[in-house]
């Protein structure tokens, strides 16, 4: 079980806005100044859905959710099914899987019987997710390398040059992606391991004790 974590395609979605929009629920503005400071943003600024999933030998993605006509949507069970049918199975098809475990974290369209199911006809009891053969513990974001590593560092890069379109953000994330080279990835593995000996990042112990 030592090298379990480098056998866990783990894989999630995230946000990429048009305007370059972060989550700042948690930031405060302090000035000894006006205190009516406010921050302008659109009511309905547009978006790009990107999932991914990454493992040690690499990343599967980006898949960007979109309908047949080429518009972004929401991602929901139907949306992610399709996803899991009509781009990840395939790509798995180029990979060894019987060794590989996949996880997802517990967001209802990730755990729709329809979606458990296809994932199980592919990884069996290698899947780590609610409802699924493994349970993953909730909010244990931390636990994910898009999370703490991936999603952190694409968008770093993304918004380095300010974005007129939906394309050039599409573009820009693919280019990002790809570009990531073996040595960045290994650099982090060697940081999973590090992280998995502290106490509050348990894989060696998760493993043992629910595998």
């Amino acid at each position: 079980m030592v090298d379990f974590h480098k056998r866990i395609l783990f894989s999630d979605e995230a946000h990429f806005w048009l305007n370059g929009y972060v989550n700042k629920q948690n930031c405060r503005i302090w000035s000894e100044a006006n205190s009516q400071v406010y921050v302008e943003t659109p009511l309905h600024p547009e978006k790009l859905t990107v999932w991914c999933a990454l493992w040690a030998d690499g990343i599967i993605g980006p898949y960007f959710f979109k309908n047949d006509e080429g518009h972004n949507v929401t991602v929901n069970a139907d949306w992610y099914r399709a996803m899991i049918t009509n781009f990840f199975i395939p790509e798995m098809n180029n990979h060894d899987v019987q060794e590989l475990w996949f996880q997802q974290d517990g967001a209802t369209c990730h755990t729709a019987r329809a979606a458990i199911y296809l994932l199980k006809d592919t990884f069996g009891e290698r899947l780590i997710s609610r409802f699924g053969p493994v349970n993953w513990p909730p909010r244990s974001c931390d636990l994910t390398r898009l999370d703490y590593f991936l999603w952190g560092y694409v968008k770093s890069l993304v918004y380095a040059d300010k974005l007129q379109t939906l394309d050039h953000l599409e573009d820009n994330i693919r280019r990002v992606i790809s570009d990531i080279r073996p040595q960045i990835l290994e650099n982090h593995r060697k940081l999973d391991v590090q992280i998995g000996l502290h106490p509050s990042q348990p894989w060696q112990s998760y493993a043992r004790n629910h595998i």
